[in-house]
């Protein structure tokens, strides 16, 4: 299987009392749409749910806007969907993507190998998802990515409960990496934001953090450039150059004297390890 792992020779512990290595750069990646294709997974999810429960299936770009926002906000922006059939849509819906979603999932090309690079190059990553906590840790474990990140932030594990968007969510991300705003000081460490709707943007603008459009998710048409995007990219290849310049250089070596060791010691090299059983 793919796995991003650590090069041999980089397993020396850490002494106890020694402060953690200011990273690079930190880099929050959206899910969907963003570094997995969910390949029909969640719009057939959400399309066999509501069939379950009697409900007319909208239309395919209905159902497309619905990747992306917190599920919940999406359903109930169905005139035939009641707030009392939540629970039990919702739970439909989870046991489809759990039995045959995740598996029909594949990351998009280019994105383990960008990751490999900015972890090479000291940045600190985390996922930032309106998905729920558990069910982003699995899916990115079913897709070898989970060992490429720091930190994982989701939602609350019900999705029929509505919550209040993406700011919570990176700030959740934010504090796990130490990196919020409270942490900053006086060099603050340059950061990004990478997603494909206009609710990773709006998160990433409530944090002061430029966003990274990506043209390959589920925006319609000129929703990311209409929400304020800093730069929206075609494909990996932008989107490595779109990180360097938003990130002061950390690709091509000009990182300001900041220590490439945060992202695993001071000799470590990251890699793709490519098995499979």
């Amino acid at each position: 299987m793919d796995d991003l792992t650590p090069a041999s020779g980089t397993d020396a512990p850490t002494p106890p009392d020694a402060p953690a290595p200011t990273p690079a750069a930190v880099v929050l990646f959206d899910l969907d749409g963003t570094l997995v294709d969910p390949g029909g997974a969640i719009t057939g999810g959400i399309a066999a749910a509501l069939k379950a429960h009697g409900i007319p299936v909208p239309e395919p770009a209905v159902l497309d806007a619905m990747v992306g926002p917190p599920l919940a906000e999406s359903l109930l922006s169905l005139p035939e969907v009641r707030e009392s059939q939540l629970p039990g849509i919702v739970e439909h819906y989870r046991q489809e993507y759990l039995a045959r979603g995740m598996a029909a999932s594949t990351v998009y090309p280019g994105i383990r190998e960008l990751l490999v690079e900015l972890r090479a190059a000291g940045a600190a990553l985390a996922v930032a998802t309106s998905k729920p906590q558990p069910l982003a840790e699995r899916l990115l474990e079913v897709q070898n990515l989970a060992t490429a990140f720091d930190v994982i932030s989701g939602s609350h594990p019900d999705e029929s409960i509505p919550h209040s968007g993406k700011g919570p969510i990176l700030a959740a991300a934010l504090q796990a990496l130490n990196v919020g705003t409270e942490n900053l000081g006086t060099e603050p460490v340059p950061r990004a934001m990478v997603g494909d709707r206009v609710f990773d943007v709006e998160g990433a603008q409530a944090h002061g953090i430029p966003c990274i459009g990506v043209r390959w998710g589920y925006a319609p048409v000129g929703e990311l450039e209409e929400a304020g995007a800093e730069i929206v990219v075609e494909d990996a290849a932008g989107l490595r150059t779109a990180l360097d310049a938003v990130l002061g250089g950390v690709l091509s070596g000009a990182t300001g004297g900041r220590r490439p060791e945060a992202a695993g010691g001071p000799t470590a090299s990251w890699h793709l390890s490519e098995s499979r059983p």
